[in-house]
C-alpha cells in the first residue's frame, strides 16, 4: 500500500480536487446546528454531486451515470 506524502496534494489531485470543492460549496457555506443538520446538508450536496452534475473527467457524464454504464458494460462483457 502506498500512502501519500505529507505536504505532496499533487500525489492525490482527485481527492484534493473533491475535498476542496466540498469545503467551498458546502462546509463554507453552512453553519450547523447540530450532527442532524449536517448530515441533511451533506447528503443533499452529495446527491448533488454525483446524481445531477456533470463532470470533465467523466466525459461530461454524472458519476451515477457513468457508474451505471460502467456496471452495464462489464456485466455484457461477462455474458
Amino acid at each position: 500500500m502506498r500512502l501519500i506524502q505529507p505536504g505532496k496534494p499533487t500525489q492525490n489531485g482527485f481527492i484534493e480536487s473533491f475535498n476542496g470543492r466540498f469545503r467551498d460549496e458546502c462546509l463554507n457555506e453552512h453553519w450547523f446546528s447540530d450532527i442532524v443538520h449536517a448530515r441533511k446538508i451533506i447528503n443533499d450536496w452529495r446527491q448533488d454531486y454525483n446524481e445531477c452534475r456533470p463532470h470533465s473527467a467523466l466525459n461530461y457524464q454524472t458519476p451515477s451515470e457513468f457508474a451505471a454504464r460502467w456496471r452495464n458494460g462489464k456485466c455484457e462483457g461477462k455474458q
